[in-house]
């Protein structure tokens, strides 16, 4: 019997997918000894929390405790006494929160939802707790102070496999506080599944405290520092968008008119032009993006786009004006304020270092992605 001897290219194609297979199976195992690890370590926080009631036992026998657990199984750092103490008050953060959050209407992703058992919902909360690293789970109960914040930053972790860097900004920033707060007319211009997304995506206020501005900057430097830290920028932006151009052209008749900023967000499938406004919302500006939008959706979207979608970036805004402003108009935009915390005093910039220079300085801290 004739054997069939493989190409050099199936070898090479049939040993990518082996690979592909193989990480895939890595990734599974990690997942599954960290939901073990973390389902021993919540059984863990309920016995001592349990005894500690029942018999009494002070805060002594958690000492005792790591000594003897390290003493029988010395590879395994979870033991120590700091991180026995860490287990404990996880567990009470949640198992004191869930009794009240469970029996009442807030769930994880503020989205109205059908009831369920008390029971079942915390169940349900447990198991994606378990989901995310333990260092994640740490930065959360240390930075939240609510159940309902906390368990929307551990649905965000999972969802979009934040790191532990990105999972701090995120909190340290208000996301939670953040998000989906602004003016749109989404509900009216697009169908219930894109305008509840569309609507998730755009936050109020946006915090560009990565850019280092004079007082009196204007539009031009505002679009070219967020460009210049377009990673930080999109970062802020969230999940989700791609950058596709600066001052991107569209012609319309016999002029050329250039957009700000140009995104393509994934999830939504749509193109999400960004207008930048150093001021205070004025009606007219909504009128231009909505030209905008009528022009990107007639010569950049294709066939199985979604509509464009409009960001309108204001130092300030009038909610009256806006919600005015928005009445009647029939492209899908959002009006959101942005917030820079660092504006300097023009003779003060030249003489202190850029952002880049001080990472450089400080060996790149951001770029531990652990």
């Amino acid at each position: 019997m004739s054997k069939t001897n493989l190409t050099k290219a199936e070898y090479r194609d049939w040993l990518k997918e082996i690979k592909q297979r193989v990480r895939q199976a890595q990734v599974k195992a990690a997942v599954q000894v960290n939901t073990a690890l973390l389902t021993f370590y919540w059984e863990l926080g309920a016995d001592i929390v349990t005894r500690q009631k029942k018999a009494r036992w002070g805060s002594g026998f958690l000492k005792q405790l790591s000594q003897d657990l390290m003493a029988e199984f010395p590879d395994i750092k979870g033991f120590s006494y700091r991180n026995i103490k860490y287990i404990r008050s996880w567990y009470l953060f949640y198992s004191e929160g869930l009794a009240n959050w469970a029996t009442g209407c807030c769930p994880i992703e503020k989205q109205a939802v059908a009831p369920i058992d008390s029971t079942e919902k915390r169940q349900q909360a447990v198991a994606q707790l378990v989901q995310i690293p333990w260092s994640h789970n740490l930065i959360i109960i240390s930075k939240c102070k609510e159940i309902t914040e906390a368990l929307y930053y551990v649905n965000k972790t999972m969802a979009h496999n934040w790191s532990r860097n990105v999972l701090t900004h995120q909190i340290e920033s208000g996301l939670y506080q953040r998000e989906g707060k602004a003016v749109t007319n989404f509900a009216k211009t697009l169908p219930a599944p894109q305008s509840d997304l569309a609507q998730e995506l755009i936050k109020d206020p946006y915090n560009f405290d990565f850019l280092t501005l004079t007082e009196d900057y204007n539009e031009r430097e505002l679009e070219k520092a967020l460009t210049d830290h377009i990673t930080k920028f999109l970062l802020e932006l969230g999940a989700g968008f791609a950058y596709v151009g600066r001052q991107k052209g569209v012609q319309v008749g016999e002029r050329e008119f250039f957009l700000d900023l140009l995104f393509y967000h994934t999830r939504l499938h749509c193109y999400v032009v960004i207008e930048l406004k150093t001021g205070e919302f004025e009606p007219e500006y909504a009128g231009k993006l909505n030209f905008y939008l009528k022009a990107v959706d007639e010569q950049l979207s294709g066939e199985r786009d979604e509509p464009s979608i409009g960001i309108l970036l204001c130092k300030s805004r009038d909610k009256v004006v806006v919600e005015y402003a928005l009445s009647d108009i029939h492209k899908p935009m959002g009006i959101s304020q942005y917030q820079l915390t660092r504006a300097l005093p023009d003779d003060l910039k030249p003489s202190l270092p850029s952002i880049e220079e001080l990472e450089a300085a400080l060996g790149n801290p951001e770029g531990d992605d652990e």
